[in-house]
């Protein structure tokens, strides 16, 4: 049993939203055979009580609070120290206080990083103390690609984010023993744009809880009767959520209400922006915060992601599938998980494909009902949390073996 520091941007409990799914699991992983220190942020009031639950957990847990408007008028103090904002959005004193005395006080035998913002805490004990990360996906690409769907100044500074990110990214990536992407095409992503880094990057993939997103017969229809739901799933404060279901309500609903006049489309997610709020119709529902999401899969008539900006693999969708729904996505998305039009995983481009997709399952729920089985097959088959995050392990057990791979400041700043 090993002593390692677990760094997490956000609370990794509960785990309700895509980031923290993956925290949550990987925290729950380690913990099976480690002793974990965590240090974290919590940037929503809600996830305060939640905090005896991690407590009881980790032998020590420190937690540091962020005001999200605040902290992104402090992070532009990075346009003056020419770093990524991100770092400084998730600067803290207390922060790096609490990792120094706790590196003075246990014997630590590597750092687990979760997302690269949080590697400015590891980095000071990297003498000591290997550092290992969990980038999830390619944040500086995502950057990128927000830029062209907002205006400048926004667009600016979406750019800049992208090349500093990458920068720092590859900086991290070149000094710790071991970094992880969630799919192999982030992975291959970041290795074309970091090749000075290929032998120190592997894939680890996303997982689902199928025994907690399982269908029960007597879990109660949230749904009006008579109607068709079609359902989208996420935290809807997130840039490409608020794209998606932005898209689905221009384009996608009024043909698909042409040919099933009672269908309504449902946003579930905590945190609706006000342009998401600004949706809701009489044909439009935006739940905001529910108790339980599983309802609203379970009875949908149909789950869609029709996601234009999003990276690696979607929780929102292995938990549809792992509910029994087959589900209508965009192909990068589908592609990150690998199931067939067969399996559950039915790809659209465009509002008329999407529509096209969304027919079988809308006019013929048996259809709708056995892909929907298929789809759960195949997640139990090919997503299993425990399978995915056993690649760590191997890494863990190593770390004892010094890293002589040591890479010149040039090519890590290349």
């Amino acid at each position: 049993m090993a002593n390692l520091l677990y760094l997490v941007h956000r609370l990794p409990y509960p785990p309700n939203k895509g980031d923290k799914v993956r925290s949550y699991h990987l925290l729950r992983h380690l913990l099976q055979r480690h002793r974990v220190f965590l240090g974290t942020f919590i940037d929503d009031p809600d996830d305060e009580q939640h905090l005896p639950t991690l407590k009881a957990l980790c032998p020590d847990l420190h937690v540091e609070r962020i005001q999200p408007r605040s902290a992104k008028i402090k992070s532009l103090s990075g346009l003056l120290s020419g770093e990524a904002l991100s770092l400084a959005y998730y600067r803290s004193a207390g922060m790096q206080q609490w990792v120094q005395a706790t590196a003075a006080a246990h014997d630590l035998q590597a750092s687990v990083v979760f997302s690269s913002a949080m590697a400015q805490y590891a980095q000071p004990l990297l003498a000591q103390v290997p550092m290992l990360v969990d980038f999830v996906d390619v944040d500086s690409a995502k950057w990128t690609q927000y830029a062209p769907a907002h205006r400048w100044p926004l667009s600016m500074l979406y750019r800049r984010e992208g090349r500093r990110l990458l920068a720092y990214e590859r900086e991290v990536a070149a000094q710790s023993r071991r970094s992880y992407f969630v799919t192999p095409n982030e992975t291959a992503l970041f290795v074309s744009q970091a090749p000075e880094c290929r032998d120190k990057v592997q894939s680890l993939s996303n997982g689902v809880d199928s025994d907690f997103f399982a269908p029960d017969p007597q879990r109660p229809d949230p749904f009006p009767e008579g109607e068709q739901a079609v359902v989208f799933t996420g935290a809807m404060d997130y840039w490409p959520n608020i794209d998606g279901v932005s898209w689905f309500v221009a384009d996608m609903l009024p043909r698909l209400r042409v040919h099933w006049p009672r269908a309504r489309f449902y946003i579930v997610g905590r945190s609706p922006s006000a342009q998401v709020l600004a949706l809701a119709s009489e044909h439009v529902v935006v739940t905001g915060t529910v108790a339980d999401v599983r309802p609203y899969l379970q009875h949908a008539a149909a789950v869609v992601a029709p996601l234009r900006v999003a990276r690696g693999i979607q929780n929102k969708i292995l938990e549809a599938m792992a509910m029994r729904q087959a589900v209508v996505t965009v192909n990068s998305c589908a592609d990150a998980i690998g199931a067939s039009a067969d399996q559950g995983l039915l790809r659209a481009e465009t509002a008329e494909a999407f529509v096209q997709a969304l027919q079988p399952l809308m006019d013929t729920p048996s259809h709708a009902a056995e892909l929907g089985a298929k789809a759960r097959e195949f997640v139990e088959q090919h997503f299993s949390w425990q399978a995915h995050l056993s690649g760590i392990d191997h890494c863990l057990a190593s770390l004892h073996t010094p890293d002589t791979a040591q890479l010149p400041e040039a090519a890590i700043h290349a």
